[in-house]
Order: structure tokens, then C-alpha cells, then sequence
């Protein structure tokens, strides 16, 4: 890719709009979710107000340009007995995909994750959305029998 070199980074204050667009596109190919600006650009600011040793969200940069995102937030398993990450908002511009830069996200959040003793990561991924599917099996993800049930409004 021309340009530039490419840098990944934990996130700033400064790049939350870029963020919330984004997320925008994320949520438009997952069924789940629906785009909310205001909804997603406080969950954003709740993201980087705690980041450090319970969440980071990191950016792919090139020349000042956000054009990628992941975030990991940690969480106790009594499975593993210790703490694991969710990994989220995993998503790539359209015209920067496919050249490295979900692969440079996901080992920044695997290399968060070791200096952070976790002993699992986990994430959740549309069902429909092959092309994610299969770029986390090819990294190494296997898909469980789990299945996620929610419950929106907490009640």
C-alpha cells in the first residue's frame, strides 16, 4: 500500500469520530445491531476513558487516517479460572481490507493480551458473515458449540 506506513496504536480522544464511522459500517452487515451515533460514540468515550489494564482499543493509522479498529476488554472466567478478553468491533475500511491490517489488529490484541496474563480470547461474529469467519479461522479461532443469548432491555 503506497503512502505511507501503516501504525497501529491504542486509540485517542481525537479519533473517535473516525471510530463511530467505522463502526457505522460494522454494524450495517451484523443483523444484531443497529447503528446509533450518539449510542455508539459513548461506548467509544467509555472505551478510552478506562483503557489501560482492563480495555484497549487500538486503531490502524496511515498519514493521520484511521481505517481500522478492534477493541479487548477483560473479563473473569471461572472456566479458565483467571481472566480472558472480549475482543470486539473488529472492522476494516472498505479498500484496505485484505492487505494485512485485520492481522496487524488481531496481534496487537493478542500481544495485549499476553502482557496481561490472559488465558483465552473470545469475540462474537455475525453467523452470516463469512468473509470475517473465515479470516479468524485462518488466524487460529476455532467456533465453539456456544451459542450468545442477550437480553436488551436489562430488566
Amino acid at each position: 500500500m503506497a503512502g505511507g506506513e501503516i501504525t497501529i496504536r491504542g486509540a485517542e480522544p481525537s479519533d473517535v469520530g473516525d471510530l463511530i464511522e467505522l463502526l457505522k459500517a460494522l454494524f450495517t452487515i451484523e443483523e444484531d445491531f443497529a447503528f446509533n451515533e450518539e449510542a455508539q460514540g459513548h461506548g467509544i468515550e467509555l472505551l478510552l476513558n478506562g483503557q489501560g489494564q482492563e480495555r484497549q482499543v487500538f486503531v490502524a493509522e496511515r498519514n493521520g487516517k484511521v481505517f481500522g479498529m478492534c477493541s479487548i476488554q477483560t473479563l473473569i472466567s471461572t472456566a479458565e479460572g483467571g481472566l480472558v478478553g472480549l475482543v470486539e468491533d473488529v472492522v476494516v475500511r472498505d479498500g484496505y481490507r485484505g492487505k494485512g491490517i485485520g492481522n496487524a489488529l488481531m496481534e496487537a490484541v493478542g500481544s495485549w493480551a499476553r502482557s496481561h496474563g490472559l488465558k483465552r480470547l473470545q469475540l462474537l461474529a455475525d453467523r452470516d458473515n463469512t468473509p470475517a469467519l473465515q479470516f479468524y479461522e485462518s488466524r487460529g479461532w476455532k467456533v465453539t458449540r456456544l451459542i450468545c443469548v442477550r437480553k436488551v432491555p436489562v430488566s
